[in-house]
C-alpha cells in the first residue's frame, strides 16, 4: 500500500510552505488509495509543546486533512537507543570529541586552503587513551555516521535522475553530546518502520537524501521513493522566511479566508494547471499528478490568494456555507455571494438588508425618491418586482440609465455597489424600502 507521511516539528504553527507539503502529500494518498501518516517530530524536548501539536492538527483538519494514522517521535526513543547501538557496532556510527568552536576554526583553514570544508574525520584517528583522556576533562562526544564516499542515485518523481556524491559531504552527526538525536536517524528508522513508499518533501532535503538512503540500506531498509518540490518564494521572487507569521494557517483561517481556497492555491501552485478555485478535493484528486510540479520556484501572491478566494464564495451554493449564515435564507446568500470577498463580509449585507436606517440623500433627489415610494408596488414581491417598479418611475419622472437607478440604489442601501436590487428588494421588503425612500 502506499503510505506518504507528513513530519511537522510540533515547535510552531505550519505555514502556508509547510502546509503545501501537506497537501501534496494528502492528494497522492488519496489518488493511490494509500496512507496519510502524521508524524510529529518532536525530538526537540524543549522546544515542542503538545500546544503546537494541537495546533498543527486543528490547521490540517481545517484543511480537509485526516491522517490515517498519527505517530511521535518522542515514543520512540528506546528504538532510535537500539538501532544506533548497531551502527555503533558496525562501526557506521563514530565518536567524535571536537568542540563547535574547534570545527568552526578547521573549515576556516580549509576554506583558505581553497579545500572544501568537509569534516576530516579526524576522531577516526583517535586512539583509546585520547577519548579516555577527552572524557576525563569533562568532554561528551557527539555521534557521526560514516558515510560509504559513493555515488548516491535515485530517481526522483519530480526531478528526475538525481546523483550526489557522498564523498563530498561531512559525515552527518546524527546524535548531540547530551545523547539526544538530530533530525536524520530517526526519520529513517521510521520511514523503515511505518513502511513509507513515498517521501514528498521540498527540494532543501536533496542533499539529505543521500544520507538518509546510505542510513537506510545501513539499516537494511529498503529506500522510500522520494519527491522533492519547489520552495516558495513571495510575489517579489524573494524567500518567505521572514514572513512566516503572517502567512501561518492560523492567521488565514483568524482573516476569514476559506480553507479549500488555501488548499486551491497550495496544490497548484508551480504546476502546468491555471489556478482556479475548486470547492472540495474531487476535482484536485482527478487532476493530480506530481510530473505537472515545475522544479522553478512557486511564487505565492497573499494578493491572488485573495483574489481566489473570493472567486470560491461567487461559486459556493447555499448547502455550503448556510451553517454559518447566522439563519440568513438562500435567497440571501445567493443575492449577496457576488459581493462578499470573505463569508463575513455577508453579515455587512445583512445589516443593510435587515436594519431599519434612513440614508443620506441629496436634496435635489428628495422630489424623484418621493414619487419613487408612492409607486412602490404592492407586496408580495419576487424577482420581478424591482423591473416592474424602476419601469413605473421611469415612466414618471423621464430618468433613465444611472440617473434613474443610482439614486435608488443610494437610499435603499446606503452604497454605490453592491448586489442586484432585483435580488435585494425582496429581502429588504416594502416597509423598509419605504422608509428609506422617505
Amino acid at each position: 500500500m502506499t503510505t506518504v507521511r507528513f513530519a511537522p516539528s510540533p515547535t510552531g504553527r505550519i505555514h502556508i510552505g509547510n502546509a503545501r507539503t501537506a497537501i501534496l502529500n494528502w492528494l497522492f494518498a488519496l489518488k493511490s488509495g494509500g496512507e496519510f501518516v502524521l508524524r510529529y517530530d518532536d525530538t526537540d524536548r524543549v522546544r515542542s509543546t503538545e500546544a503546537f501539536a494541537k495546533g498543527i492538527a486543528e490547521d490540517l483538519d481545517w484543511l480537509g486533512i485526516k491522517p490515517h494514522r498519527i505517530e511521535w517521535q518522542s515514543k520512540r526513543f528506546s528504538r532510535y537507543d537500539t538501532l544506533a547501538q548497531e551502527l555503533r557496532e558496525a562501526g557506521r556510527l563514530y565518536a567524535c570529541y571536537e568542540t563547535a568552536d574547534e570545527l568552526d576554526r578547521r573549515r576556516k583553514r580549509q576554506l583558505a586552503r581553497g579545500l572544501p570544508p568537509v569534516y576530516d574525520r579526524a576522531a577516526l584517528k583517535m586512539t583509546a587513551e585520547d577519548r579516555l583522556k577527552l572524557e576525563a576533562e569533562g568532554r561528551k562526544p557527539h555521534w557521526r555516521f560514516k558515510l560509504d564516499g559513493r555515488m548516491v542515485e535515485w530517481t526522483d518523481l519530480i526531478r528526475g535522475p538525481q546523483h550526489i556524491d557522498t564523498a563530498s559531504l561531512s559525515d552527518p552527526v546524527l546524535v548531540r553530546e547530551d545523547g539526544s538525536y538530530l533530525y536524520t536517524l530517526p526519520s529513517v528508522i521510521d520511514d523503515i518502520d511505518l513502511t513509507i513508499t513515498h517521501v514528498i518533501r521540498g527540494e532543501d532535503h536533496v542533499v539529505n537524501t543521500a544520507v538518509q538512503i546510505e542510513i537506510t540500506e545501513a539499516l537494511g531498509g529498503a529506500a522510500p521513493t522520494y519527491a522533492h518540490h519547489s520552495l516558495l518564494t513571495g510575489a517579489d521572487g524573494k524567500g518567505l522566511s521572514k514572513r512566516l507569521g503572517s502567512l501561518s494557517i492560523q492567521s488565514m483561517r483568524e482573516a476569514g479566508l476559506e480553507a479549500m481556497a488555501v488548499v486551491s492555491h497550495a496544490a497548484l501552485l508551480g504546476t502546468s494547471d491555471n489556478i482556479h478555485p475548486c470547492a472540495d478535493y474531487r476535482e484536485l484528486i482527478d487532476g493530480f499528478d506530481l510530473h505537472k510540479l515545475s522544479r522553478a520556484p512557486a511564487r505565492f501572491d497573499e494578493a491572488e490568494l485573495k483574489h481566489l478566494n473570493a472567486k470560491l464564495l461567487h461559486m459556493l451554493p447555499y448547502e455550503a456555507v448556510k451553517d454559518r449564515l447566522d439563519g440568513e435564507s438562500e435567497a440571501f446568500w445567493m443575492a449577496v455571494r457576488g459581493n462578499v470577498e470573505i463569508l463575513s463580509d455577508s453579515t455587512a449585507w445583512a445589516h443593510i438588508v435587515r436594519d431599519r436606517f434612513k440614508p443620506d440623500v441629496s436634496s435635489d433627489q428628495r422630489a424623484f425618491l418621493d414619487t419613487a415610494r408612492t409607486l412602490l408596488p404592492p407586496e408580495p414581491w419576487d424577482a420581478s418586482t424591482w423591473k416592474v417598479w424602476t419601469d413605473a418611475v421611469k415612466a414618471a419622472t423621464d430618468r433613465k440609465g444611472k440617473s434613474l437607478f443610482m439614486p435608488l440604489r443610494l437610499a435603499l442601501t446606503g452604497m454605490d455597489h453592491g448586489p442586484e436590487l432585483a435580488a435585494l428588494l425582496p429581502l429588504i421588503g416594502r416597509e423598509r424600502a419605504a422608509e428609506r425612500l422617505g
